[in-house]
């Protein structure tokens, strides 16, 4: 729903900006439409207004629906996250979810069929719901446009996250990380609130070159390009067994 809110709002931003491009206002929409400037002025208002009412202001504005939805598409702002219930709705289906993260790093749906075991009619559908949730524009001729900020990321503790925690980092961990391009590391140390602060905001720094150099692989053909994983944490943490010869009362 709060999707849907905000892709009306895009559309009705869309729909001003154009009319003021053409120095149209809302009188000469009543007039095209044969109906009062106050209620063209609700309509703006409200945010509502029919199919056929829509449609005449497009051709009013020299445009097709089609080309007025698609103006306003290209001037939402890029998701960031999807909301809950979207989530639930793309982990129901495990080949969706295998679709969105693949086209996620810009695969192809060429790509994709050769890869997986889904078909190229399955996968049109799937990328039709990714279009309707806003993740991309599905274009003719099968192309794909993500629609996500760079930042975007599965819900905090959502279904997507869950998913991948406890499944897929179990999974990951299994690893000897012996094989080439692996490597794995775990180390303790004792920090103060301001040294643990510090550190956290190299990870951070470190995050966003991990997304910079998966953008600059992007330029490579997929053949070239592996998936890999990174996993850090950080926490207050001893072992059990120390933690288990701990005085009540220190000494």
């Amino acid at each position: 729903m709060e999707n849907g809110t905000a892709q009306i709002s895009h559309l009705f931003v869309t729909l001003k900006r154009e009319l003021k491009a053409r120095n149209l206002a809302y009188r000469d929409i009543a007039h095209a439409l044969e109906t009062s400037e106050a209620s063209v002025k609700r309509w703006f208002s409200l945010r509502r207004v029919s199919l056929e009412q829509l449609a005449a202001i497009a051709d009013l504005l020299g445009l097709t629906l089609a080309e007025l939805m698609q103006e306003a598409a290209s001037h939402e702002p890029p998701l960031r996250s999807l909301t809950l219930d979207q989530e639930k709705a793309v982990m129901a289906d495990t080949r969706l979810l295998l679709v969105a993260a693949c086209v996620l790093n810009h695969w192809t749906l060429a790509d994709i069929v050769a890869k997986y075991d889904v078909s190229e009619t399955q996968c049109i559908r799937y990328l039709v719901t990714l279009d309707r949730l806003r993740l991309i524009d599905f274009l003719p001729q099968n192309r794909v446009r993500l629609r996500v900020a760079r930042d975007f990321a599965w819900l905090e503790n959502g279904p997507i996250s869950r998913f991948f925690q406890q499944q897929g980092l179990h999974d990951f961990l299994e690893s000897s990380f012996h094989a080439p391009y692996e490597t794995s590391a775990f180390t303790h140390a004792m920090l103060t609130p301001a040294a643990n602060a510090q550190f956290q905001s190299q990870l951070k720094r470190l995050r966003k070159s991990f997304a910079d150099l998966h953008e600059e692989s992007l330029a490579a053909p997929l053949s070239e390009r592996h998936g890999v994983g990174f996993f850090f944490a950080l926490r207050e943490w001893e072992p059990q067994e120390f933690a288990a010869l701990k005085r009540e009362k220190p000494a």
